[in-house]
Parts: C-alpha cells; sequence; structure tokens
C-alpha cells in the first residue's frame, strides 16, 4: 500500500485509513463537500468511480462508506437536513441496519 492511501496496490481496501485520509481534507473544501448535499452527493460518486476503477466490489464499497459514515456522524456536525437524518438513521441503527445503509448510500451516488 502507498503511504496514506486506503487502498493497496492488490486491491484490498485498509477501512482502517478512513480516519486519516479523511482528517486530511482541508477545512475549506469539507465544508464545499458537506455544505450541499447534492455536492456530497457527486464528491461520493466520484470516489465510488474510483474504487470501482481500482477493482473495489460493492461489498468494498459498503464497509469503506460504513467507516465513512461512522467517522462523520461521530467526529463531524451536520451541516444540512439530508445529513441530519443520514446521521439520525445512523445513530438508531443496528450494525446491520447501518451496512444496509451503507449499500444504499453507495448505489444513491452511483
Amino acid at each position: 500500500m502507498e503511504k496514506d492511501h486506503m487502498i493497496h496496490k492488490n486491491g484490498e481496501v485498509d477501512t482502517s485509513a478512513v480516519d486519516d485520509t479523511l482528517e486530511r481534507i482541508d477545512t475549506e473544501r469539507a465544508d464545499e463537500i458537506l455544505g450541499d448535499f447534492n455536492e456530497f452527493r457527486t464528491y461520493l460518486s466520484k470516489r465510488i468511480n474510483l474504487g470501482k476503477k481500482a477493482g473495489l466490489d460493492e461489498e468494498q464499497l459498503a464497509n469503506t462508506a460504513q467507516k465513512i459514515a461512522d467517522y462523520l456522524a461521530e467526529k463531524v456536525p451536520p451541516r444540512n437536513k439530508e445529513e441530519q437524518l443520514l446521521k439520525e438513521l445512523w445513530k438508531v441503527g443496528t450494525k446491520e441496519e447501518q451496512h444496509m445503509l451503507a449499500h444504499m448510500l453507495v448505489k444513491l451516488a452511483e
């Protein structure tokens, strides 16, 4: 794996690197991405396409989305009503339900 990247050259995903990867996004860019739900979807779509090009399958994408959602729910205040709804759903869901929501978020962003 290249230093500071989540995806190994063999296609394996290091979901433990999600927090570090997200924390490297500067505040201004994070505000752009998270300030508008459509911008957030566009950003996710681009990242999903990169993941697919790197050979990630649907389950790997959903696992990564789940880690990202965990991070956002725990550390980032919602910036719009859609993010607030996602955070509330995330908080009340079981791990299995969160995983299914992660699959749905991947589909939504595709």
